[in-house]
């Protein structure tokens, strides 16, 4: 039988966590200088390793930290100081550097794996959610409900990045550098937040 209110819930609870609101004009700010073919090749290809990802954390999750010894808070240390480098980055356009010292190995560096799939899509927060609602039914059928969620959502985020091309042109090149700016220091906060989230549950933060 078919729990209703458990995938209303679950699918609430990570198009939340993933915020495809949020990331979307990241991405946006991320491949603005990309032709409309190269930005939708990215838009498919983070989401689908972010899939790929979250489904071996539903089917593995937990056991493939404990295996390697780390802890859920490690890994959202992680994850944030991670994050806070592509805020850095995004704050004080190091990517435009980075592109001219790459041009001739390629025309664009690849957002697409790091930091779109991870950790922004597959971030600590996806991750955490997607282990705790494959854990919510025993065996394989709380894995199977857990990844037809996050498929559901993820479905969402990638409508949402292929409409990138038309925020791009709404906005102009001025509008995405403020809005790359802006996005830089809400990324900063958010990483910062995810690091003292893992740090409070070792008891370094309050």
């Amino acid at each position: 039988m078919i729990d209703l209110a458990f995938f209303i819930t679950a699918f609430t609870t990570l198009f939340v966590v993933i915020d495809p609101f949020g990331t979307t004009p990241i991405f946006v700010a991320l491949t603005q200088d990309m032709d409309a073919a190269t930005r939708r090749k990215t838009a498919i290809r983070s989401c689908l390793t972010a899939v790929c990802i979250l489904i071996a954390f539903a089917a593995f999750g937990e056991a493939v930290l404990g295996f390697v010894g780390i802890s859920m808070e490690a890994f959202r240390v992680a994850g944030g100081a991670l994050l806070f480098l592509t805020a850095l980055d995004m704050l004080f356009d190091r990517r435009t550097k980075r592109r001219e010292d790459r041009a001739e190995e390629e025309e664009h560096p690849d957002p697409s794996v790091f930091p779109l799939a991870i950790p922004l899509i597959a971030g600590p927060g996806s991750i955490a959610t997607i282990i705790l609602l494959a854990g919510q039914h025993p065996g394989v059928l709380g894995i199977v409900e857990a990844c037809i969620v996050m498929l559901a959502v993820m479905a969402v985020v990638l409508i949402f990045f292929l409409s990138g091309g038309v925020i791009a042109r709404i906005l102009g090149k001025t509008g995405l550098n403020v809005l790359t700016r802006l996005l830089g220091m809400l990324l900063a906060a958010l990483s910062v937040q995810f690091i003292l989230d893992g740090l409070k549950a070792f008891g370094f933060a309050s």
